[in-house]
């Protein structure tokens, strides 16, 4: 199984609760996330007219492909129940917090899969206290190896 991570996201953002979709796919995009051709940079989740979208999650282009080939970075539909739709949408709303990807993968079953995040981003100070939080630990580490 392979996994892709969003490395930025939890250094720009305090999440409050995951959830998991499926990823409405064309042909060359799943090729092209096998090939591990995937950038997070950006990209967020966003609620329209009682369906969930993905954007600016850029999956390069597919090289064996002719002219079939997909758009990098065009809105992608995410699968989710409309219970759960519907009760993200009050969180946003009334907290005003936003839906970050956290992992894409590929599950035992070939689906696509993409882990969301309900977060709230952080402000700069918080951005050094963690910074500085994982310096220390990386510190105390470092001495109880020694």
């Amino acid at each position: 199984m392979k996994v892709f991570k969003n490395k930025k996201a939890s250094h720009n953002y305090f999440f409050l609760q995951e959830l998991e979709a499926g990823v409405v796919l064309k042909g060359t995009e799943i090729k092209s996330i096998r090939l591990g051709k995937v950038n997070f940079k950006d990209s967020y989740a966003r609620i329209i007219d009682g369906e969930m979208w993905l954007f600016s999650l850029h999956i390069g282009h597919y090289e064996q492909a002719s002219f079939f080939n997909h758009e990098p970075e065009r809105k992608r539909k995410l699968l989710l129940h409309r219970r759960e739709i519907r009760k993200l949408q009050s969180k946003i709303e009334e907290r005003g917090l936003t839906l970050i990807p956290r992992k894409l993968y590929i599950n035992d079953d070939g689906r696509v899969k993409i882990t969301l995040g309900l977060a709230k981003g952080k402000h700069l100070y918080d951005k050094r206290n963690s910074l500085q939080k994982k310096d220390q630990m990386r510190d105390m580490e470092r001495r109880l190896k020694e």
